[in-house]
């Protein structure tokens, strides 16, 4: 098993690796939803010299080109001296956490307290979201074209929001139900407000929230119609423990594996074939959608490159794709000794012990799985050891103790070279997700040296 990287890394790459976190803190704080993630990467991209794909007229060598899509998905390209048919290396990634979304009728009043009705998004265990402080992050789009960016709750000076729980003392039924039982789905009704407007004899406590709305934010409840609001834990990610060795914040998968692949991406030069970098939406709901990776966006984006380069075609586009290998980068279930009947502890990740590495995912039986090649192991194995890279081949648990998928299985259909390789995390999917330090650097370096290595 590998050494803890805590005992190893030098003083300079500790250096580096605090540098990284605190950048890394940064990026979670102002990409809590995809929108938000997609602007805080074309900011830091265009920052490193990227440009927007419909700025230039060609493309060369050496360019550094971006293009998104609806502002929730964006991919990158650092165009490298190999031909473009020859393949890329790609680094994917997913910019969705699970959440819950505002419905688009979501305001009412009941025994004096406003509400907003919500459905949840992704794998969440619904009883982790009750009683903590939440904020409202999104966009609400007005009929005549106008875009609010809302964020309520973030600001010392903004109120946050919460869902109630039942006290213990009238919870005698509820204790006793199944864990996906405690909390009912549409129990999931944020509160926001129990102050009536004066002279209302009817539903006061809402007409004082619909004032709020339209003299505070300047939107009115029918604009919830063309609305995306989005409820998170409100508060900033954090170091954790006394040793201040991880990082506890929200939307660590798959924003760890985001940032580290972007970082790699900037900060990898002299590259021989075209490096990528896919941030994309929709992983934590099967990848549908016009801005999931099912979604023929991407490939949409290839071929306007391949044009911009003179070297468009039907056949090349294919080639191209079938010839590209890939990290996708998601996060892997790390080793929780409170836990341990469901782990296999001989293929399972450990904190500071690196970067993790799945041949495959999928469940019971790798169903949903894309299962690397052996010769494309052999291939990583070979970068990673030649750049000193720390990583673990790992599985998501004991076999049938669950599983779980990314978008790695999608990008194999063109034909290309796939594996899973990121961060393992702690409490994955809870409000608060915990990621180690030192698994966070070795991730990133992982991807540099395959975005530059790789062949």
């Amino acid at each position: 098993m590998n050494k803890n990287l805590w005992e190893v890394y030098t003083d300079e790459q500790l250096e580096q690796l605090e540098k990284l976190s605190v950048g890394y803190k940064a990026y979670l704080d102002s990409g809590k939803t995809e929108r938000e993630c997609v602007w805080e990467t074309i900011k830091q991209a265009r920052e490193a010299g990227y440009k927007s794909l419909d700025e230039f007229d060609s493309l060369k060598p050496g360019d550094k080109v971006y293009f998104a899509w609806m502002d929730k998905s964006i991919a990158l390209f650092n165009i490298g001296k190999e031909d473009f048919v020859k393949g890329m290396n790609i680094l994917g990634a997913h910019v969705d956490s699970p959440r819950l979304d505002l419905k688009q009728n979501p305001l009412y009043e009941e025994s004096g307290f406003a509400y907003f009705d919500t459905h949840y998004y992704g794998g969440i265990k619904k009883y982790q979201w009750v009683a903590i402080p939440l904020a409202i992050h999104g966009v609400v789009i007005k009929k005549d074209g106008t875009k609010l960016n809302i964020v309520i709750g973030e600001d010392e000076a903004d109120p946050v929001f919460t869902f109630t729980d039942l006290l213990p003392h009238l919870g005698k039924t509820q204790m006793v139900k199944k864990a996906s039982e405690v909390i009912e789905g549409e129990v999931l009704d944020l509160l926001i407000g129990s102050k009536p407007l004066k002279g209302e004899e009817k539903e006061a406590v809402m007409a004082q929230i619909t004032k709020i709305l339209k003299e505070k934010y300047d939107f009115e409840p029918a604009d919830f119609m063309s609305a995306e609001l989005e409820i998170v834990p409100a508060g900033k990610a954090r170091d954790c423990g006394l040793d201040s060795s991880m990082i506890m914040g929200y939307g660590q998968d798959d924003r760890s594996c985001c940032y580290t692949s972007l970082r790699a991406l900037i900060d990898t030069e002299d590259i021989t074939r075209t490096a990528c970098c896919i941030l994309v939406d929709k992983e934590e709901v099967g990848s549908n959608g016009a801005t999931g990776m099912y979604s023929r966006s991407f490939e949409n984006g290839i071929a306007e490159i391949m044009e911009k380069l003179g070297c468009y075609s039907e056949l090349n586009l294919r080639r191209a794709m079938a010839n590209s290998m890939m990290i996708s980068s998601d996060v892997g279930a790390a080793y929780d000794p409170h836990y341990a009947d469901v782990y296999d502890k001989k293929s399972s990740a450990f904190f500071g012990k690196g970067m993790v590495v799945n041949k495959h995912t999928g469940s019971g039986g790798k169903y949903d799985s894309s299962d690397a090649n052996a010769e494309y192991v052999a291939k990583l194995r070979k970068v990673f050891d030649e750049n000193d890279v720390t990583f673990q081949m790992t599985g998501m648990g004991k076999v049938d103790a669950g599983g779980g998928g990314t978008i790695a299985y999608i990008l194999a259909q063109y034909g290309m070279e796939v594996i899973d390789g990121g961060v393992p995390l702690l409490s994955m999917h809870a409000p608060w997700e915990i990621a180690s330090k030192a698994d966070i650097y070795e991730t990133y370096r992982g991807y540099c040296a395959f975005l530059k290595d790789m062949c």
